[in-house]
């Protein structure tokens, strides 16, 4: 029997950061529960795997050296109280303005 997924806890725009791992990101995109591959899954160690009945987040990721696409359980993120903006270069091209530490989704995104 399947469990009904959860509501999720981040919003797009939210900017949160990792519990784990030295990377924040802004939120583009939810699953209500795991949709990557398997291959993906497996790759991660087995004492860290997150459950997979947890909703799942797109992020626009960034570290002091590089900038990439994450996904990441809800498990492992937390709000980021920084109130500071990212520098990764795709932000722009979904958000629009940036206000009290969240991003608006830009207008010709919907």
């Amino acid at each position: 029997m399947p469990v009904a997924s959860r509501s999720a806890k981040y919003s797009l725009g939210q900017v949160v950061k990792h519990r784990n791992r030295p990377f924040r990101g802004v939120i583009f995109d939810v699953d209500p529960e795991f949709a990557n591959t398997d291959e993906w899954y497996d790759s991660i160690p087995e004492d860290a795997r997150p459950d997979k009945d947890q909703p799942f987040y797109h992020l626009f990721a960034e570290t002091e050296a590089t900038y990439y696409v994450a996904y990441v359980s809800e498990g492992n993120l937390e709000p980021d109280a920084s109130g500071e903006p990212l520098d990764h270069p795709e932000v722009d091209e979904m958000f629009g303005a940036f206000e009290d530490g969240r991003y608006h989704l830009a207008a010709h995104v919907n």
